[in-house]
């Protein structure tokens, strides 16, 4: 199994935590994401976790189209 960076994920302020304490943080928590942009998702979507923006059908849909169009390795 690959390991993975939360550094390169999460602000730096989250990047310690367990990943439970990860899945329920603000969607802001990840590296790039405003609080306006997670202001902008709970409005749009009521996202407002992190665990809440893995679980939106309309990423789990573009994730399933984009896999799609990956070459099987």
């Amino acid at each position: 199994m690959a390991s993975i960076d939360l550094g390169e994920m999460l602000d730096k302020a989250w990047a310690d935590k367990g990943l439970p304490e990860i899945l329920a943080a603000p969607v802001s928590a990840l590296k790039g994401v405003s609080d306006r942009d997670g202001e902008l998702l709970d409005e749009a979507f009521g996202v407002r976790t992190v665990a809440d923006l893995a679980d939106l059908k309309y990423v789990r849909w573009a994730q399933a189209l984009a896999a799609l169009e990956t070459p099987a390795k």
